[in-house]
């Protein structure tokens, strides 16, 4: 089974990109592990979830322009959504840090994020 037709919750990958995120204003509890673990099956294996707390990713690059090219098009796919991740940039790499500063933890929207820069 490839990665896009993976079934959790009733919600392939796909569905879940298509999906818009909500700004967060706060008052909301961040996810706990059991809630973590229904979405991760949604996003690409290579998403690791770092102490119940954010996404993170990384991606190699033949060069500094190639990497900065792929930044460029993950910020506005993030201006686009209202939901920004963070970005390390450097020569041939680029590591994505998704989670949700208003609450300090992880939400639906940073999976929904997470799903929509795997598009690229």
């Amino acid at each position: 089974m490839d990665m896009m037709t993976r079934m959790c919750g009733g919600e392939t990958m796909s569905e879940l990109n298509q999906k818009k995120c909500v700004p967060c204003q706060g008052g909301v509890p961040p996810m706990n592990k059991d809630e973590i673990a229904e979405f991760i099956p949604k996003i690409d294996a290579g998403w690791q979830v770092i102490d119940d707390h954010h996404l993170r990713k990384a991606w190699a690059f033949p060069d500094f322009s190639k990497a900065l090219e792929f930044v460029n098009s993950a910020g506005q796919i993030c201006e686009e959504e209202g939901h920004h991740a963070d970005f390390e940039l450097g020569w041939g790499r680029v590591i994505v840090k998704i989670y949700t500063h208003k609450i300090n933890g992880l939400v639906e929207s940073d999976f929904i994020l997470a799903a929509k820069i795997d598009q690229l």
